[in-house]
């Protein structure tokens, strides 16, 4: 200490540095040993730096093991698979086809047309999912799905799609009809198929998806016994407001494929403001997994596309659906008050293209489908909900049928 005293300038300020050296050095000797963890830092592992080759290997983790597949962890997974969300959507808007048939159905017929519908809604998104894996874990809103984490093997996923894939359309063949397990197979291959190979196609792939969206109702409707298309012996038939016309209301005649039509109708176009106000909000991953999306690509003509089909669905509501007989036409005044609040939001999103706009319009939508399936039931044609005896709906259906085929001469 004497030496690095002389070597320094008499000074003030050298003094006071030497003052400090000296308290720090005097510190630092009382202290105790203490042993710090070696610092692994960056230059240490340096070829140039001797502790590259002192040091030991140490064995990297080159994988981490998975969890053991508990049953409550595989009914996690499994759910994950099939989308519950998505999945109990889709089973809503089917099991409101049998409850707006006008044909008589059975408590089986309509847990049957659920569980089957279920099914086949699983194995369609488990299926979507084994072919976006690796565009999947380039997105953060999906980067977490079990196949990307590999918390279920490939092959345990395809055995699931499989096993339901071919349960569904099975379970609706045994309890309803061939045309309900018809329509849920191609449901499947729809999605899985056609839908996820133009997603990263063409922008087509959303009015594919609004196809696949509006078929479930069609499989409540015909696991009823209804039909889709007109024939000589079930015509379409147009039920007008009753100050047009002074027929009297035949309730026979409202299973007609009209009603089938607005069914579909509905829930088509329902599906793109819903999933373009979606879209645009999530229109950064989508760009960096490389999906053709409308909201990728023209983000004006996206929210265009909805404010189309958001303003289509006032005549829908208004006109084709009690048109087809299906409500009454007090379903076309109540109605519209639900419209003009969805076409407002739908508006301010193609106005500005925002976030906020496109979020509103996205919570709207959400809304917007359970609360119309609730009032068609409500202003359902022949059913009269202030009489707490039997219900007029598909009864009098039945029973009108049956008088006719009376009354017509063997």
């Amino acid at each position: 200490m004497r030496t690095l005293l002389a070597r320094v300038p008499c000074s003030r300020s050298s003094r006071l540095v030497a003052s400090r050296s000296f308290f720090h050095h005097n510190t630092v000797r009382q202290q105790p040993a203490l042993t710090a963890p070696l610092r692994k830092d960056f230059a240490s592992y340096f070829f140039h730096n001797d502790n590259w080759q002192n040091r030991p290997a140490e064995p990297l983790p080159t994988f981490r093991e998975s969890a053991v597949l508990t049953p409550k962890r595989l009914l996690s997974i499994y759910a994950q698979l099939a989308k519950t969300r998505l999945t109990v959507l889709v089973v809503l808007t089917a099991t409101s086809g049998v409850a707006l048939s006008p044909m008589p159905t059975t408590l089986p017929i309509l847990l049957s047309t659920a569980l089957g519908t279920a099914l086949c809604s699983a194995s369609a998104n488990t299926l979507n999912q084994l072919q976006e894996v690796p565009y999947d874990a380039q997105m953060p809103r999906t980067r977490q799905r079990p196949l990307v984490r590999r918390a279920i093997s490939p092959l345990h996923a395809t055995c699931f799609a499989i096993v339901t894939g071919i349960s569904g359309p099975v379970l609706l063949w045994t309890m309803t009809n061939p045309l309900t397990a018809a329509i849920g197979a191609a449901n499947i291959c729809l999605y899985a198929g056609l839908y996820t190979y133009l997603k990263r196609k063409s922008i087509s792939n959303t009015w594919v998806g609004a196809v696949v969206g509006g078929l479930p109702p069609l499989m409540g409707w015909t696991a009823c016994g209804g039909k889709l298309l007109p024939a000589s012996d079930y015509p379409v038939t147009f039920f007008l407001p009753p100050f047009l016309t002074d027929v009297p209301l035949d309730v026979s005649m409202i299973d007609n494929p009209l009603g089938a039509l607005s069914l579909f109708m509905l829930l088509y176009s329902w599906q793109f403001p819903h999933f373009n106000a979606l879209s645009h909000l999530l229109r950064a991953s989508y760009a960096q997994a490389g999906y053709k999306m409308l909201s990728v690509l023209s983000p004006q003509e996206n929210a265009l596309v909805s404010l189309r089909h958001t303003l289509l669905l006032v005549p829908i509501c208004s006109i084709l659906f009690p048109l087809s007989g299906l409500t009454t036409w007090t379903f076309a005044l109540t109605s519209l008050l639900p419209n003009c609040l969805w076409v407002r939001s739908a508006t301010a999103f193609w106005r500005s293209c925002g976030e906020k706009q496109a979020r509103s319009l996205f919570h709207t939508s959400l809304w917007y489908l359970p609360l119309m399936l609730a009032l068609m039931m409500v202003h359902k044609q022949g059913v009269d909900w202030t009489d707490w005896g039997a219900a007029k709906g598909g009864d009098s259906v039945e029973e009108s049928r049956a008088e006719e085929s009376q009354r017509r001469p063997a």
